[in-house]
Parts: structure tokens; sequence; C-alpha cells
């Protein structure tokens, strides 16, 4: 069964310059089921402790601690994220939108 997108979860995305690596996904939700595309910060097990990324990990519902590059957003098909691995709370996505806005210096 496929299930949309929302904003503020984190799925698998199979890209084929990238390979497979996690997405958060940040389009408003409004959007997100009239368009084929969302916005979407990568997810990395590389943590660079800069203020344009937001740590995750287990607590979070992932597998590893890692962090979501605001600094490295992208636009992805909706039809290359396969596999939900987590939601984040009201609290962590009013965190990755502060992130967001940082990195975006608005």
């Amino acid at each position: 069964m496929v299930t949309a997108q929302s904003r503020g979860e984190v799925w698998w995305g199979e890209i084929e310059d990238i390979g497979r690596r996690p997405f958060l996904i940040m389009t408003r939700p409004s959007a997100i089921p009239m368009l084929n595309q969302v916005v979407a910060a990568p997810v990395t097990r590389t943590i660079r402790d800069i203020p344009s990324e937001l740590r995750l990990g287990p607590d979070d519902g992932m597998p590893t601690e890692c962090a979501a590059s605001f600094d490295n957003l992208r636009v992805v098909p909706k039809s290359l994220l396969v596999d939900r691995i987590c939601t984040l709370g009201p609290d962590r996505l009013a965190e990755a939108c502060q992130t967001l806005r940082t990195a975006m210096a608005c």
C-alpha cells in the first residue's frame, strides 16, 4: 500500500545520481497533493554540528544518529520516495522549520 507523503516525514529516496538515502520533506502540506515533486532536505550520517543542519536519531525514529542538511535542499519527485522511515513530532518539525530559516538567512 502506497502512502502519501507529508511535511515532517523522513522517506527513503531512490535517486539515480545519488542512490538510496533518506530525505526530510519540507514542502507545505497543502501543496503536496497537487505537486509531483517536494522540497526535501537530504539526511546524512555525516554530522557537522552547524546551524543549517538538524540532528536526528533513534528518538525521532531514525535508525542511527544523522543530520538533515538544509544547505543541500533538493526537489525530489514523489515517485522516488519509496519507504517512510519516521514522522517528526510537532516540536521537532518546528526545529526543522527554524533550521530552514537559518539556512536560507530569512
